[in-house]
């Protein structure tokens, strides 16, 4: 069974920093392409962040302005994504997926899908 262990989200004040991990099983995660998407409360699911299966190649929405980070570890499986400076708009369920196609997880249409963990930014 496969499956993708989103955790690493909480309530952070604006201005601070959280690490978000997506953990696979049930797949060889380096053969993969893994994204980060979220969906705010009222809002469409946009996806975040993108990193190919050799982590040569990432991807980042331009509305992050480059404060945030994704990285893999296919030692542990793991794929991160470091949110810095948080924002209030940030606040939203966070999820992480994974597809061997790049261009599925681009397209928002990957086979595999993580539950979701909540960040929330407030003061």
């Amino acid at each position: 069974e496969v499956q993708l262990q989103a955790s690493g989200g909480g309530l952070v004040q604006p201005g601070g920093s959280l690490r978000l991990s997506c953990a696979a099983s049930g797949i060889t995660v380096n053969y993969y392409s893994v994204g980060w998407f979220r969906q705010a409360p009222g809002k469409e699911r946009e996806w975040v962040s993108i990193i190919d299966l050799l982590g040569d190649n990432t991807y980042y929405a331009e509305s992050l302005e480059g404060r945030f980070t994704i990285s893999r570890d296919d030692a542990k499986t793991t794929v991160y994504l470091e949110m810095n400076d948080l924002r209030l708009e940030d606040t939203a369920v966070y999820y992480c997926a994974a597809d061997t196609g790049l261009w599925a997880v681009i397209a928002g249409t990957p086979q595999y899908w993580g539950q979701g963990t909540q960040v929330t930014v407030s003061s």
